[in-house]
């Protein structure tokens, strides 16, 4: 992997990361379309580890909240008063939010990353993404901005299934959230919280194989450097501008492009 592609590639995973298009999915299909490859173990190291440039992002954005919900949360536990204080709450929320994830990821990571060298598995997977925003839309039921343990729930068993390449982690847990009740806004705030933890646990199982196989990491070293800062500073932008856009628009134009890729990769 050249540092121009490291750069392409880090812009593409800082970009899609948040926005409900699905990142792991244009990380495998954008490769192919330029003739890159990177080969399957390479691929998704550089998929992984390159997320953690999206997760300083997203921590630099709500660094005062997340430093706001560890306080009161720490609080709440030696008071023996936890669910108090709605940060405390938020708290307690993520944690049960990252346990489908967590043991999804754990048990069945040989599994997963098989899928991440397949572009037709991305494919339908996109559609899925696709319908799931679209019936977020179409059924969503109010514009509650409190979080509950059942969104957490919910959110939480879709932030695990969309390990899948091409199910969009923040199009899965939005639209979930949408149709639990939660306003667009909410939904993703909380979906991106979410993100903290499990692309942390992510990265950290994969650089505790890449000690046993340090050969892999010494040539990546450069690209990996290149592709973080990338992805840190163009996922913060895309964290703000989509905030943003969700305060009065429809996720309906993120299913319309989930599904011509998809459709258009298959075909």
């Amino acid at each position: 992997m050249t540092l121009f592609q490291a750069m392409v590639m880090g812009l593409v995973q800082g970009i899609t990361e948040y926005l409900p298009v699905s990142s792991s999915a244009h990380l495998v299909l954008v490769p192919k379309m330029l003739g890159w490859d990177f080969g399957v173990k390479e691929a998704f190291v550089f998929d992984v580890l390159v997320q953690l440039g999206t997760l300083c992002g997203v921590v630099f954005y709500f660094f005062d909240d997340l430093r706001l919900i560890t306080i009161n949360f720490v609080k709440g536990v030696f008071s023996g008063h936890p669910l108090v204080d709605e940060s405390s709450r938020t708290g307690i929320f993520l944690i049960i939010a990252t346990i489908p994830a967590a043991l999804i990821g754990f048990l069945f990571k040989d599994f997963f990353e098989a899928f991440f060298s397949s572009p037709k598995f991305s494919c339908v997977f996109l559609l899925v993404t696709a319908l799931l925003l679209t019936f977020a839309e179409v059924l969503r039921r109010g514009v509650r901005i409190k979080i509950t343990f059942f969104d957490a729930i919910i959110m939480g068993c879709a932030q695990a299934l969309a390990i899948f390449p091409g199910l969009s982690r923040s199009g899965a847990t939005i639209s979930l959230g949408m149709i639990g009740g939660l306003n667009r806004a909410s939904a993703a705030r909380f979906s991106f919280l979410m993100s903290i933890p499990v692309m942390l646990g992510a990265a950290i199982l994969v650089i505790s194989d890449l000690v046993k196989d340090y050969a892999v990491l010494s040539h990546m070293i450069a690209p990996l450097a290149v592709g973080f800062i990338t992805a840190a500073v163009s996922g913060y932008i895309v964290i703000k501008w989509f905030l943003d856009f969700l305060k009065n628009r429809t996720l309906l134009i993120f299913a319309v492009y989930c599904a011509i890729i998809g459709v258009a990769g298959l075909l």
